[in-house]
């Protein structure tokens, strides 16, 4: 049954891939919604219980639907939905485990770094990408303090919404629609099939009693 839950999302996946491809707006409407909730019940069925990794899907759903409606107010309040995720995945990571210094210190230099370049050519995006980018960029320091699979679903996460950056800075790439959707939907099934994981591993942990 749980498999058949990453099954389902892998259908959902390609047809979200095919309508980008196509420019299709229905096929993307009728899979983009899905994408976060399919493995919200992923999540459900194998952990039976609320956690932060939830509250960062419900929140990437909102992210997704508000994303396809055109028009900066929309683009603005799916960013702002994504913040939520971003901050939910945050706290989730960082009650499971301590990242290496390394993580925080690589991750706070790309978030400078990006932000250096792309800042001429925002306009009125900077602030709003500046604070949204920093939360992504922490979250991604996190994921590394919970398992190699979760920490690829964050350097995932970084890549697809950097794409994004680009776009709105007006520099179009080749292919950037299904990079980025690509990229999004491989960082969902890796922070959440690797948070189910991390967390199985942890219940299966014998408690330490000290002397």
């Amino acid at each position: 049954m749980r498999r058949s839950w990453l099954i389902l999302f892998a259908l959902v996946a390609a047809v979200e891939l095919v309508g980008v491809a196509l420019d299709s707006t229905v096929l993307q409407w009728l899979a983009k919604p899905l994408l976060a909730p399919v493995l919200l019940a992923y999540l459900w069925r194998c952990r039976g219980r609320w956690d932060a990794v939830a509250t960062g899907l419900v929140a990437a759903t909102a992210g997704d639907v508000a994303l396809l409606v055109p028009g900066p107010a929309a683009f603005l309040a799916g960013m702002g939905f994504f913040l939520v995720a971003q901050l939910a995945f945050l706290t989730g990571f960082r009650r499971h485990g301590r990242p290496p210094a390394p993580a925080w210190a690589g991750y706070l230099l790309a978030w400078a770094a990006g932000n250096a370049l792309l800042w001429g050519t925002l306009g009125p995006l900077r602030l709003p990408v500046l604070g949204y980018s920093l939360a992504l960029c922490l979250m991604a320091a996190a994921a590394t303090g919970v398992s190699a699979r979760v920490a690829a679903g964050g350097a995932f996460f970084l890549v697809s919404d950097l794409l994004i950056g680009v776009g709105a800075a007006g520099t179009e790439l080749p292919g950037a629609g299904l990079l980025v959707m690509g990229t999004y939907c491989a960082a969902l099934l890796l922070i959440t099939t690797g948070w189910v994981a991390a967390r199985a591993d942890a219940a299966r942990e014998p408690e330490v009693v000290p002397a």
